[in-house]
């Protein structure tokens, strides 16, 4: 293949003719253009500074720049509407040229992608949601309006759709799919710490914000250790409530229990998931939680919330436990499962061996089938 056009609202960055954007969006998108000789990326200029968290693109792109634009607030919402003629034609002229076109949902610029799109019937299509696909789940309209494009095999042709999880009476061009992060070459030889012993070691990968819910993490290991269970909780990850969940820390005299890493390079959060038990992330929504399948890599047990495609990634409980936001409830669960080691050991087994099915080498034949 030539040419791929990528829409996507991530921002972009370059330096010394080299492009940089978020690490794990780059990691994936180097997979994707390794199949093409040329790529086209639409996508906004970053307004602020590159940070660690920014990888650079493994082969030339060429970047088409587009204005960042948001629904979120009346003078978001007037800017968008001024905006909107240039995002048009930047995007169709970057998937007139193409020769398969990529869009990355949900989000401001991949809605207006799917619209787009609907002026390209023959070409090659594929759209990666990366949010929750449950038909059940309550969603922002914009969301729901690019998934009832997307399924729509009417007006949406010759498109594969690769959405997170297994869901039912779904449009034939809905295609399960998943993201990679660790190398066939990877999965160790032997199963990892499938004995469970004091001290319980919790960790917890992702931003400090309220979507993730931190604090309730920090509520459920400080009763546990009011239990007298000897617990540690570690947090890796930055956000707005740093400073405000180290204080709640220090007030619940928890310094000693619970501690607070930053950002830190994958090669240490890896180490990490190896010498944790249990990963903690009772978050209100996720497309594919990548901690939680890196975690089952290293036999880590997830502790999540029963969202998005949780529920089948743990088979409804069988490779970690579903939490049901209910404290007391979800204690029980924990507890118990520390003090039986036979279903600890199961649960980790059967989480590393689920996990060890997405590697790269299976994503990247997957990205192949698609293009």
């Amino acid at each position: 293949m030539k040419t791929l056009a990528i829409i996507t609202h991530t921002p972009h960055w370059v330096e010394d003719n080299t492009h940089y954007a978020y690490g794990p969006y780059v990691r994936e998108m180097n997979l994707w253009i390794k199949q093409v000789d040329h790529t086209i990326v639409v996508a906004p200029k970053g307004d602020q500074d590159r940070s660690d968290i920014h990888w650079a693109y493994s082969k030339r792109i060429k970047h088409r720049i587009i204005p960042s634009v948001s629904l979120i607030g009346f003078r978001q919402k007037i800017r968008t509407c001024i905006y909107f003629p240039i995002l048009v034609i930047a995007i169709f002229k970057a998937m007139r040229q193409a020769d398969h076109i990529h869009l990355r949902c949900p989000g401001n610029i991949g809605l207006i992608g799917c619209l787009v799109q609907l002026c390209f019937p023959r070409k090659r299509k594929s759209a990666k949601y990366a949010g929750n696909w449950d038909p059940q789940s309550k969603q922002p309209w914009s969301y729901r309006l690019q998934q009832w494009i997307l399924r729509n095999t009417f007006l949406t042709r010759n498109m594969q759709v690769l959405v997170y999880g297994e869901w039912a009476n779904q449009t034939a061009n809905i295609t399960p799919f998943f993201t990679a992060s660790y190398s066939q070459t990877q999965i160790p030889k032997q199963q990892l710490k499938t004995e469970i012993k004091a001290p319980y070691r919790f960790l917890f990968v992702g931003s400090l914000v309220a979507g993730k819910r931190p604090e309730y993490a920090i509520d459920l290991i400080q009763n546990l250790k009011t239990q007298g269970l000897d617990v540690q909780l570690d947090f890796y990850g930055d956000g707005i409530l740093r400073e405000t969940l180290e204080e709640t820390v220090k007030l619940k005299e928890l310094q000693d229990t619970i501690k607070f890493h930053g950002n830190q390079e994958a090669q240490v959060v890896q180490e990490a998931y190896k010498y944790s038990h249990f990963l903690m992330l009772p978050s209100k929504s996720e497309g594919w939680p990548k901690v939680v399948a890196e975690a089952m890599f290293w036999n880590c047990v997830p502790i999540v919330s029963a969202i998005s495609c949780v529920p089948w990634m743990l088979n409804n409980g069988t490779r970690g436990i579903l939490l049901s936001m209910d404290q007391k409830t979800d204690e029980k669960k924990i507890s118990s499962l520390l003090k039986d080691a036979l279903a600890y050991k199961k649960m980790t087994v059967n989480a590393s061996n689920w996990s060890h099915q997405f590697t790269l080498e299976a994503f990247e034949k997957g990205i192949q089938s698609v293009l």
